[in-house]
């Protein structure tokens, strides 16, 4: 099966942005801007995939992996899902860092699968989230200094309330855990618990635990859309916020291996609504999150 596969496009599971758990490129972000963005979806979803294959060996992915990027660089032969995003980032003069950076999650995620502490877990979502918020800022022309940091906060935590909602899944499929070791120690519970179809109370301890983490995430970054000169984005982010915030709070208390913890669709929108006019009411205010994220910077 894997020989078949000569580049990361043969690897495609045909997932797509629609299928994602938060929004990626909606209507609310300006034309301008969704082409950049969903290039950049298709090439870190291609590498995803590509970790994720079942078929192919660790070392067959980081070898398709390094063929990706090389794609993306020049450095190699094309591959169609490299071309758009190299084209993108040409276009507006910008560096392939942060899909590069996004790889380099993928290349871990093919050596790795067992994470031992909170900080290790950070570690991974440094490369494995926080460079999309990155490169989507810096494709509207946001200033770094001022916005990364909360960016990452928010990044950080949809990555975690991604293992968290597929727990169940990525151990069964893949033997792979993003649960820290510690945090199954101190609450009593073990990576096997998490093949049941419902999790026992150790395991519930445990999600629970990492979901108010993963609040505290999503509160130290609740500034960011007030940071947001591009309105459209900020009120992309503003929803997007708001949705991880209703899930978190979910995971607090639902069991992801035997309930879906996610948002229906009528949900969703008011949901989303929500967190939209709660960022356009601030709006007229916002010079003063603006001042205190500036004083913060040069301190």
């Amino acid at each position: 099966m894997s020989a078949s596969l000569q580049n990361a496009t043969d690897a495609r599971s045909g997932k797509g942005h629609r299928d994602e758990n938060f929004p990626v490129a909606s209507r609310l972000i300006h034309p301008r801007h969704r082409g950049a963005i969903l290039a950049f979806y298709d090439f870190v979803r291609a590498g995803d995939d590509v970790a994720d294959h079942n078929g192919l060996s660790p070392e067959r992915k980081i070898a398709l992996l390094d063929g990706l990027a090389d794609a993306l660089t020049g450095k190699g032969p094309a591959d169609s899902e490299a071309a758009p995003l190299r084209r993108e980032l040409a276009s507006r003069g910008l560096p392939p860092t942060h899909a590069l950076e996004l790889l380099d999650a993928f290349r871990m995620d093919a050596r790795k699968s067992r994470y031992a502490d909170w900080d290790e877990l950070i570690h991974y979502c440094r490369y494995s989230a926080m460079p999309v918020g990155r490169y989507v800022l810096d494709v509207h022309g946001e200033d770094p200094a001022r916005v990364w940091a909360a960016s990452d906060e928010i990044c950080a935590a949809l990555q975690i309330i991604n293992h968290l909602q597929d727990c169940g899944k990525d151990f069964r499929d893949l033997d792979r855990v993003y649960i820290p070791q510690d945090s199954l120690d101190r609450h009593g519970a073990d990576v096997a618990m998490l093949g049941a179809g419902r999790a026992s109370p150790q395991l519930r301890a445990v999600i629970a635990e990492l979901a108010e983490r993963t609040l505290e995430l999503l509160d130290a970054g609740a500034i960011l859309p007030d940071l947001i000169d591009d309105l459209r984005l900020s009120l992309e982010i503003a929803a997007i916020h708001r949705l991880a915030v209703v899930l978190a709070r979910g995971l607090t208390t639902r069991d992801p291996l035997s309930e879906t913890v996610h948002h229906g669709k009528a949900a969703f929108a008011l949901t989303a609504f929500g967190g939209i006019l709660g960022t356009l009411a601030r709006r007229p205010f916002r010079g003063r999150a603006v001042r205190a994220a500036a004083e913060g910077a040069h301190r």
